[in-house]
């Protein structure tokens, strides 16, 4: 199942949450604000990050900058502690599923997000000239990466 961590305030994660719906691909939305963060769920978003923090922490978040913190030295076990009592310092939308992490908006990378099956159908669709391409809604998801 997909999660978005979100905050109201944010404009990507509006659009995140809308291509989502536009897609009918289910998802589960978690404002950090209101739902705090497990251990297990900041474990997972942490490992699934390329570059580690520098991924999901704005280094020039208010509570960092004041405190001069250096997120680099942390030990996970403190990282962990610190977002939970600190989840504004996370980089907002974060996409996670079972098998990778996307922060923010990315309008090409998003559609990784869409189940394999789904589009191995449009592009065996869209590649072997199908008949009913226009009917079957294909051609609208095509449209919108093109």
């Amino acid at each position: 199942m997909i999660k978005i961590y979100t905050s109201p305030s944010c404009s990507s994660c509006r659009k995140v949450k809308k291509w989502f719906m536009d897609q009918d691909i289910p998802f589960i939305e978690k404002n950090i604000f209101v739902a705090t963060l497990n251990e297990k769920e900041l474990t997972d978003i942490l490992m699934k990050s390329e570059n580690g923090t520098e991924d999901i922490i704005s280094t020039k978040s208010k509570i960092v900058k004041e405190n001069n913190l250096d997120i680099d030295s942390m030990t996970v076990k403190e990282l962990i502690a610190f977002i939970k009592d600190n989840p504004s310092v996370l980089k907002r939308p974060i996409i996670v599923d079972d098998h990778r992490i996307q922060v923010g908006y990315n309008p090409d990378e998003i559609r990784s997000f869409i189940p394999h099956a789904r589009r191995l159908a449009e592009w065996a669709c869209k590649n072997d000239n199908c008949p009913k391409y226009d009917e079957c809604g294909h051609s609208s998801i095509a449209e919108e990466t093109n």
